[in-house]
């Protein structure tokens, strides 16, 4: 598996927060059209709520108290799960990646979690949950440079690597992943949290050809 510790500011300002991590060897498939099609249930059912109850929902409104206490707007670095379901309430809907990105955001929008998802194999080392660093170089998917000052971010020996607003480009999973960490992040300590990541690894098993599944609550 994996080594992973929380710093004190992060653990002071969140003390009930609960890392789910969920290690698997998987096989990669450019698209699955059952796996689409419960996509696009899912999104039916979130395309039914008003845009202004997503920031209510327990998962997200603690992950937006936990971004405002750290020193980050919310509304500006929005949470990878609040911003999934935003784009489905206005009519946007998502685009289909592969079978390992589309499981990841079809198990944030049935959590309402936002989920870090890597190539295990690019990850170096013990991994911290900590604050990002004035002029950090971050490399994010689809958004480039991105400023992590006080953004809870996952860092391994070479730096940081994900957070909870976008994962990076270095760890990004692509068609050569074999194997695979997804890192579910309940800031408020919500319950029944095991629960959901049985969901996720299900999800993983079936979608995913997923083998040697490990899960872990930090």
């Amino acid at each position: 598996m994996i080594t992973l510790t929380v710093s004190n500011t992060i653990k002071k300002h969140n003390p009930n927060m609960k890392l789910g991590l969920i290690f698997s060897q998987v096989k990669f498939q450019e698209n699955n059209e059952l796996l689409k099609k419960l996509i696009e249930n899912e999104s039916h059912r979130i395309a039914g709520m008003k845009l202004e109850a997503v920031k209510d929902l327990p998962q997200i409104a603690a992950s937006r108290d936990a971004y405002r206490h750290l020193g980050k707007e919310p509304s500006r670095y929005r949470l990878s799960a609040e911003a999934l379901h935003r784009r489905i309430i206005s009519g946007k809907g998502l685009y289909f990646i592969n079978n390992i990105v589309d499981v990841i955001n079809l198990s944030s929008l049935k959590t309402a979690y936002s989920i870090g998802g890597y190539d295990f194999e690019k990850i170096n080392g013990a991994v911290r949950f900590d604050l990002g660093e004035a002029n950090e170089n971050y490399e994010a998917i689809g958004r480039g440079k991105m400023n992590i000052e006080n953004l809870p971010v996952f860092r391994d020996e070479k730096g940081a690597f994900g957070s909870p607003t976008s994962d990076s480009e270095r760890t990004k999973i692509t068609k050569d992943t074999k194997k695979i960490l997804l890192i579910v992040i309940n800031f408020g300590g919500q319950e029944n949290f095991e629960f959901d990541l049985n969901i996720i690894a299900e999800l993983i098993e079936n979608f995913c050809s997923g083998k040697e599944i490990i899960k872990q609550i930090v």
